[in-house]
């Protein structure tokens, strides 16, 4: 059996929403842990009802369960150290900007996927589940396997499922799962503040 893990909270600057300061990105999932139906609703809404420029809503996501066909084309995309912890993970989906409508291009595409992304995030925290984001794939695999036309952007890979310890997973990825998070200083955001 899996022992489940918490990475410990760290203090913010100011208090925050929970599942704000909560939130952090194993890579030790549960490998028996499957997502409901429901979880799984709640993070598309989620991601659905985020802001995106001029309501064009130009998210996509590719979404497989542990166990199918979908779920293995997206592993067999990703980089040898990505391969290494994801098959545990119960979802694996792949975030995908529409960049181009009608002959017209959508600007903004990327940013209001990584908002998407950052909803759906949020809300599989709020639910006990843990996301981790990752670039370490190939793109041109992805594009090639689900038929991604040029408008198409594979942009980036999400994890999703619950933390576990991962005992039998190398020590280098354990090591990075222990470790401490951390982030600069608020200040150190800031380019010219004026307020």
């Amino acid at each position: 059996m899996t022992t489940t893990v918490r990475a410990p909270r760290n203090a913010t600057s100011v208090p925050i929403h929970a599942p704000l300061a909560d939130r952090w990105s194993p890579r030790g999932f549960d490998a028996d842990y499957v997502v409901s139906e429901e979880d799984l609703k709640a993070l598309g809404e989620a991601a659905r009802w985020a802001p995106s420029a001029s309501n064009l809503q130009p998210t996509r996501f590719i979404v497989a369960a542990r166990g199918t066909e979908t779920f293995d084309k997206i592993l067999s995309a990703l980089m040898d150290f990505n391969q290494a912890w994801t098959p545990r993970a119960s979802l694996l989906i792949v975030a995908v900007a529409e960049l181009e409508r009608d002959g017209k291009r959508l600007r903004w595409a990327e940013y209001d996927l990584g908002q998407a992304v950052a909803h759906l995030s949020v809300e599989a925290q709020s639910r006990g589940l843990h996301v981790r984001q990752m670039g370490g794939f190939h793109v041109d695999a992805l594009r090639e396997t689900f038929d991604l036309g040029p408008a198409l952007e594979p942009v980036s890979v999400v994890a999703v499922g619950k933390a576990a310890a991962g005992d039998d997973l190398p020590e280098s990825i354990r090591q990075r799962d222990a470790a401490p998070r951390t982030r600069r200083a608020l200040d150190e955001l800031t380019i010219v503040r004026d307020a």
